[in-house]
């Protein structure tokens, strides 16, 4: 069967966005704010656009809008046209768009390969790993970064991070992109690539429109078109080429040698007069857009299919279409990004495991002989109650920073339909659970054994499970407050519910010397049923007597029963105090989602 060789930069179905009327307003407390006043204009496929304009003039407003991060506050009409078909609507193309931000957010402990190899799994089913080798260095090839494929992400310059952040967007080949200020930041030489590289993308086909600040005149002349904001208003819609002759066209004279942007800024921004009412006028004149149109490629986006010859030229099948892979394979995909993770980033698994190792050997030392000595009963108590501070805070203060980090690359990620947000959230709950479950295993073993506590496996157990119960709720909680408010914040409002927690666990005040409405309160802390459930496994199920030490004239606390009855800790029966942590886990688990997802929602 014959075959032809395509690039997979080669694109048909063009879109062109058009806009009519468009209006953005903010509601503030006292009054609303119109950030965008009744604008009007069209972004052709072929052709690189920028949306510039001084500060404060919409340029970002519009794009958000444009992309559909925007929803709210916004009346007017938004569309395109494809195969000489009009829909209305942006989400009638935002399945076919990406949108890169402002900031390049990267996981720092992939290399750039092992990311660009991650977005093409979650994006594309079904393919070999030929194919997907292809895909990759076909992309960085194109986008420069080949050579430094094998560079973790975390090292690399302001400019190729930038090339990367379109990389991973290209994998599914959208027919059009959008990007906010992809310059900023970047010196003179890694701007002029970055745009000349989305021009090179543009004139395949795609529409790519991006806002930018203030370009220098090489810089300015290779966008195709350009989209001026003032006020909330278009001021300029055409060729950079036209730009000086539009401006003498209302009065302006533009001096020469003087960059054609840099005077339009000026002009916008009311250094020569208010004269943005009559740029506005002047801006719908169609006359001003270049005349050189894009090119129609009648393409087919198709799979590929590698075939072997001595050359390694690869062509495409022309029978095949990609399909974006089910959230299942997704999941497993995450699943393993979420391993790496706690591989490589040794902060997170290492240096814990080894944290608590040593804190059990010297809480263990610290509380010895507490175990089967009647007369150090309530320091024993006091083994059980540190053990559960311990094993809280540890897991809930990491986890409080833990998505705040992660938030700016979550959104995108999720906005530009990678993965759903539960499925990220899944694959990581399934991650998390082990290592809580893990790090109290570790500290129990060392802090258990050296206190001498009942060497039963039984009791063991029992305690083990109330230990990773409170690291997995603890863990949630974390995550409930870190995406509840801001990292600051989240990190009192965390370490003040637990300090309540902790007050209610029925041994700063036992539990029978309370109050009614204090005893009340207890129902509603975890660390209570917890530390029921730790005074059952070492003190009850007919545990037999304790040692009173020969120095002791008389131990108080020799029979486990009466330890129990005296401290107040055997209204429920250990499996009762297990479902009710095994319920606040579920529930804590499911208004972190909630509020990951509110946040997620809030930001877009």
């Amino acid at each position: 069967m014959e075959k032809n060789a395509k690039s997979i930069y080669e694109k048909s179905n063009a879109i062109d966005i058009e806009f009519e009327d468009l209006s953005f307003t903010v509601k503030r407390k006292k009054d609303a704010k119109k950030i965008i006043k009744g604008v009007s204009g069209k972004f052709k496929s072929g052709e690189l656009t920028a949306i510039m304009g001084p500060s404060g003039a919409g340029k970002t407003s519009l794009l958000n809008i444009l992309t559909g991060y925007q929803v709210s506050g916004v009346e007017g009409t938004i569309g395109c046209v494809s195969g000489g078909k009009r829909k209305t609507g942006c989400a009638q193309y935002k399945k076919h768009s990406c949108y890169i931000l402002q900031d390049d957010h990267l996981p720092d402990y992939l290399t750039v390969a092992e990311s660009m190899r991650l977005a093409t799994r979650l994006k594309i089913s079904r393919v070999s790993k030929q194919v997907e080798e292809f895909l990759i260095n076909d992309i960085l090839t194109t986008i420069g970064l080949y050579t430094s494929k094998n560079t973790p992400c975390g090292n690399l310059s302001g400019g190729q991070k930038k090339r990367l952040s379109i990389a991973l967007e290209l994998v599914d080949d959208p027919l059009i992109m959008f990007l906010d200020e992809p310059t900023t930041g970047l010196d003179s030489s890694s701007a002029n690539q970055c745009v000349s590289m989305l021009n090179d993308l543009a004139k395949k086909g795609r529409t790519i429109v991006c806002t930018i600040h203030q370009p220098s005149t090489p810089l300015y002349v290779t966008f195709s078109h350009v989209y001026v904001m003032a006020d909330g208003r278009c001021a300029f819609q055409g060729s950079p080429t036209n730009t000086v002759p539009y401006l003498a066209s209302v009065g302006f004279v533009c001096p020469q040698y003087h960059n054609p942007a840099d005077f339009l800024l000026e002009v916008t921004s009311g250094e020569h007069g208010d004269s943005i009412e009559l740029l506005s006028k002047a801006a719908s004149d169609p006359k001003w857009r270049s005349n050189i149109l894009s090119e129609e490629i009648q393409l087919t986006e198709k799979e590929m299919e590698v075939i072997a010859t001595p050359t390694g030229v690869v062509y495409y099948e022309d029978d095949v279409s990609y399909q974006s892979p089910s959230e299942l394979t997704r999941f497993f995909i995450l699943l393993r990004k979420q391993m790496v993770y706690l591989n490589r980033d040794w902060t997170v698994s290492k240096l814990k495991i080894l944290l608590h190792f040593l804190v059990g050997i010297f809480l263990g030392l610290n509380f010895q002989k507490c175990g089967y000595d009647a007369s150090k009963v309530i320091t024993n108590v006091s083994f059980f109650m540190c053990s559960v501070v311990y094993v809280s805070y540890t897991a809930l203060m990491p986890s409080v920073l833990r998505y705040p980090s992660e938030l700016s690359l979550i959104k995108k990620e999720h906005f530009n339909r990678w993965y759903k947000l539960k499925t990220y959230y899944i694959a990581h709950m399934v991650t998390d659970i082990p290592m809580q479950i893990l790090f109290a295993l570790i500290y129990q073993s060392m802090s258990y054994v050296i206190s001498s506590q009942p060497l039963e496996i039984s009791r063991f157990l029992m305690v083990f499970v109330m230990l990773s119960m409170v690291g997995v709720i603890s863990s949630a909680m974390g995550l409930m407050f870190g995406t509840l408010v801001n990292p600051i914040n989240g990190t009192f409002f965390a370490a003040v519910t637990t300090a309540l927690m902790f007050s209610f666990a029925g041994f700063l005040c036992l539990i029978p010397h309370m109050s009614k409405a204090m005893y009340f309160l207890t129902n509603f802390s975890y660390m209570s049923y917890c530390m029921d459930g730790l005074m059952q496994a070492a003190y009850g199920h007919n545990r037999s007597a304790l040692i009173c030490p020969e120095e002791e004239e008389i131990c108080l606390y020799t029979v486990p029963s009466d330890i129990l009855n005296e401290i107040g800790m055997d209204k429920l029966p250990f499996w009762a105090n297990v479902g009710y942590m095994v319920l606040n886990a579920a529930l804590f688990r499911f208004l972190a989602y909630c509020s990951l997802r509110r946040k997620i929602k809030s930001s877009c």
